[in-house]
């Protein structure tokens, strides 16, 4: 067709001011083949009748967005507007800037990983935590791996591989992406050994479980749901009670795991390590990436002989964290020593406790500059309240007045392509679709100015 003579050569681009600056920034392999890409959808954009001379002219910028988009990555910064403070699928906890800065350090110089500075010999990588850990939740102490299922892993094959686990049938939990805790159970080797019933467990289903075989009991805290009605279970002190009586080990895994009282931000109030250990708990296995607001780790507390059981277990070095983890972990674990400011310097806390009236005023404030933006576009944005969530694997259930605002356009699907417009943004925005309207939550907006360059894209 006398049409694509009109398109230049792969060169031509390639030599021409657009595609010079293109290869200085990109490399010329990338941009070679860009160009190839970029002519090759425009041939088959002319063969379907559009017109070859605006093709041509729009090459170099096409090929530029390109360009720009791969190397821009899967993994970049979005705004998390869904209202779920720890989304396990948008990573979880953001991390405090004592950390970021910690991990920075981490990467960017050698540093005393496993070295004793003071005795020139090799050291362990766990002693830049184990200090702060039994300092923090009055352990004997402590040890950590890279995620709680791991710590819940390792610790039941080191207690009870081979024999069994007794747990309650209330407790037998499943966690995102199908995960349950009889699979880990399994995989750690411990003899499943179920009691009580879904909702009603007895402290005479354990003392009647336990015999010779018995190498631990487990108490898992259900913070991913909810059980109502006629219910009962045994506490964690009760537990520990018929545990020591019998000398079988007491695991309790708090899943989140919190280091302080959530009421005192105005949530509701979960276990805390502390309490679990002061209970009597003999190890307690909670995460690092939820409600403590670090970095993903799985932590195991509690007593010395047990934790060094766990240290020898051949597991450990397959589970165990890397430096840029235990330096972001240390300066997060440090913040928790002064309380007074741990609102103000912990993200996490910091999003979880912002006051509705706070928010409201923020969509109120943006709400007109929202709508400016969309109404090209054909949609329209008002402020409205919403519930926001403290986590979709940490206290789910669980939620706190919010207000955001309302996107709204013509159709039945109009929600869902507004919501694929803003997730392909340069800098992506993460809603939820709710009541025929894409809602953006505010809870985690700490930038007017952020959401408004994102939506400037458009």
């Amino acid at each position: 067709m006398q049409e694509f003579r009109l398109l230049p050569s792969v060169d031509q681009v390639l030599t021409s001011p657009e595609g010079l600056a293109l290869t200085d920034q990109h490399g010329r392999l990338a941009t070679v083949t860009a160009i190839r890409a970029g002519l090759e959808i425009a041939r088959e954009k002319i063969r379907a009748g559009e017109d070859a001379a605006g093709l041509a002219a729009d090459l170099p910028r096409r090929v530029a967005a390109e360009l720009d988009a791969a190397a821009r990555g899967a993994l970049r910064p979005l705004l998390n507007l869904t209202g779920t403070v720890l989304h396990t699928n948008l990573g979880r906890a953001i991390l405090a800037e004592d950390a970021v800065r910690a991990a920075s350090a981490a990467m960017a110089h050698p540093l005393a990983l496993e070295f004793d500075l003071d005795g020139g010999g090799r050291g362990q990588r766990d002693d830049h935590l184990r200090g702060l850990l039994r300092e923090l939740t009055g352990a004997e102490d402590a040890t950590i791996v890279n995620n709680n299922a791991a710590a819940v892993l390792i610790a039941l094959n080191t207690l009870s591989d081979g024999r069994d686990a007794i747990v309650s049938r209330g407790e037998l939990i499943e966690i995102g992406g199908a995960f349950r805790m009889p699979d880990i159970m399994a995989r750690a080797g411990a003899k499943l050994l179920e009691v009580g019933t879904t909702n009603r467990t007895h402290p005479r289903d354990y003392e009647a479980a336990i015999g010779p075989q018995t190498g631990v009991i487990l108490k898992v805290h259900t913070s991913n749901y909810r059980i109502e009605g006629f219910t009962a279970e045994v506490s964690a002190s009760r537990l520990a009670e018929i545990a020591g009586k019998a000398g079988v080990p007491l695991l309790n895994d708090l899943g989140s795991g919190s280091l302080v009282d959530l009421a005192a931000f105005g949530l509701r109030r979960e276990p805390t390590v502390a309490e679990a250990i002061a209970e009597g708990a003999d190890l307690v296995t909670f995460s690092g990436d939820k409600l403590l607001g670090g970095p993903q780790a799985g932590f195991i507390v509690g007593r010395r002989d047990l934790i060094a059981a766990i240290n020898r277990n051949p597991l450990k070095r397959a589970v165990r964290l890397d430096k840029i983890r235990i330096a972001a972990l240390e300066a997060t674990l440090r913040l928790y020593r002064d309380p007074d400011r741990l609102k103000e310097r912990l993200p996490t806390l910091r999003f979880l406790a912002r006051p509705e009236p706070e928010i409201a005023a923020q969509a109120a404030r943006l709400a007109p500059l929202v709508d400016k933006l969309l109404q090209p576009h054909g949609y329209s944005a008002v402020p409205c309240a919403c519930q926001s969530q403290v986590g979709s694997g940490a206290l789910p259930v669980d939620t706190i007045p919010s207000a955001g605002l309302r996107l709204t356009g013509e159709g039945g699907e109009a929600p869902e392509r507004l919501s694929t417009r803003l997730r392909r943004l340069p800098s992506p925005v993460v809603g939820h679709i709710r009541d025929g309207a894409l809602i953006l939550d505010l809870r985690c907006l700490d930038s007017d100015a952020a959401l408004i360059k994102a939506l400037t894209a458009l």
